[in-house]
């Protein structure tokens, strides 16, 4: 009995209609480029006229409070010194006046009068000398205020400068993004032609075999290994449609079989795996996970995306998405990981089981397809260990709960489904550890429907003798008077 374990998951491409639709996506980029370019430019014009608004506005009102805050510094200024003029000239007059009545009156003076005037003396020279300090702390305000307002001229030249340099790098930004999309549509071009010798002339190597020396060869092939090479890159652009694009371009080169070489030693496995990890789009990370899928149907493949942590980011990945057809994409890769023989205990271990039965969330017919699909080979191969004896004990799918829902759906309305679910209980039925299990569980019950009902011969008469091979299971039946 064989489980078909390996399905190709290709995004097909006419490459004439891609010619006019990405023609009919050109004309709407420049379109909407020339729209955002006026749009940019408006702003720029409403950003420069508002700036320049303001910084004429704060001008005139820096230029009217500073000469405001100079009139009234000046003011006082002229008062102060009037102020102390007046003081010094009484203080003077004072001063002479007693310095002629001291000499006539000096032998009368009483020694506390003239301690008195003493002490006036001094605080008429303190007076004087805090005048003196309140003038230079009037002169370093001035020089403050100065200053002040060669800072505030020198940060609006900055900030002109800055409006400037933002306009510049917008534009910048711009051609660089227009660049980028002429140069993905060369090399969608470019790949696609070659993808289509491909497929007409049997692979890289067959459309080779025509040309007319083997340096001609080489050269082909190096030229076809840039342009992957050059697609991969475009893989970090910031631009998302660049991105998709080129995931597509991947994808569907992976879609062929003889490309898959070529693709992982270039760095595409790794590339695509990176953008699971990365990525929040749910185009890109549906696109990323069909190519991943396409890439897993040989079994060299397989152990690379599971040694590079692929089971841990397809089930980050499912847990995640909502689309239905990027959780088709991924359990399709989980599904053909199941048919490695290898790779079953860390498909446990990592959550890959439990991943497939986490996107049961989503009741579209072609994500249960896969789901089944990949429960039906994970059931083969443990079916194949338990026979060559290099497994024991229960099955790691009843492990981690999936037998409630192969139970479920044994008996699903789309054939698809119930063909994989048929093949599942069969081959878990086969390993006598799972009978309890599956006694307790209902899928007897089911397995005896199948041995009857099953539209395929091949399942029923696989179901009928793995139910008379089970002690168990006749025991039960009997039990149970169970008619098959």
């Amino acid at each position: 009995m064989k489980v078909e374990n390996m399905v190709k998951l290709k995004e097909e491409i006419d490459y004439k209609s891609l010619c006019r639709r990405l023609d009919i996506e050109l004309d709407e980029l420049t379109m909407e480029y020339k729209r955002q370019q006026k749009v940019f430019e408006d702003d720029i014009e409403r950003l420069t006229t508002e700036a320049q608004h303001r910084i004429s506005e704060a001008q005139k009102n820096y230029s009217n409070s500073l000469e405001k805050e100079r009139l009234k510094y000046q003011k006082d200024y002229k008062e102060s010194i009037k102020r102390l003029e007046e003081k010094v000239m009484e203080n003077k007059k004072k001063y002479e006046d007693f310095c002629m009545t001291s000499t006539r009156e000096i032998a009368m003076v009483p020694a506390e009068e003239v301690d008195i005037l003493k002490k006036i003396l001094q605080q008429e020279t303190l007076l004087r000398n805090a005048a003196q300090g309140e003038i230079n702390h009037l002169k370093n305000q001035m020089a403050e205020l100065k200053l002040s307002e060669a800072t505030r001229e020198s940060d609006i030249l900055k900030l002109r400068k800055m409006l400037e340099d933002e306009a510049h790098q917008k534009e910048k930004l711009k051609g660089e993004i227009a660049r980028l999309q002429s140069q993905l549509l060369q090399l969608g071009f470019e790949v696609g032609k070659t993808g289509q010798q491909q497929i007409d002339g049997g692979g890289f190597e067959k459309d080779a075999s025509g040309l007319d020396s083997p340096t001609s060869l080489v050269k082909h092939q190096q030229q076809a290994s840039g342009r992957l090479q050059k697609t991969l890159s475009l893989f970090e652009v910031e631009d998302a449609d660049v991105r998709i694009h080129a995931v597509k371009i991947v994808a569907n080169l992976a879609a062929e079989e003889t490309n898959h070489k070529k693709i992982v030693e270039a760095g595409g496995l790794t590339s695509l795996l990176t953008l699971l990890k990365n990525s929040q789009d749910e185009t890109t990370l549906r696109i990323a996970a069909s190519a991943i899928a396409n890439l897993a149907m040989n079994e060299t493949n397989q152990d690379l995306i599971v040694a590079q942590g692929g089971i841990n980011l397809l089930s980050m990945t499912a847990a995640n998405a909502e689309d239905p057809q990027t959780l088709r994409m991924v359990a399709g890769a989980i599904a053909n990981l199941c048919g490695n023989d290898k790779q079953q205990i860390k498909l446990k271990e990592e959550g890959g089981i439990k991943a497939l039965l986490g996107m049961v969330r989503c009741r579209h017919p072609e994500v249960h397809t896969q789901i089944a699909r990949g429960i039906a080979n994970f059931a083969k191969c443990e079916s194949k260990a338990f026979t060559q004896g290099t497994k024991v004990g229960r099955s790691l799918l009843i492990e981690d709960g999936v037998l409630p829902w192969i139970v479920q759906n044994a008996n699903n309305g789309v054939s698809l489904v119930r063909r994989h679910i048929e093949l599942a209980l069969c081959h878990l039925a086969q390993h006598e550890a799972n009978a309890r299990d599956m006694i307790s569980g209902g899928a007897i019950l089911e397995l005896v429907r199948i041995s009857r009902d099953s539209l395929r011969e091949d399942i029923r008469i696989l179901a009928r003798r793995t139910l008379v091979s089970s002690p168990a299971f006749q025991a039960e039946i009997r039990r149970s008077g169970i008619d098959y």
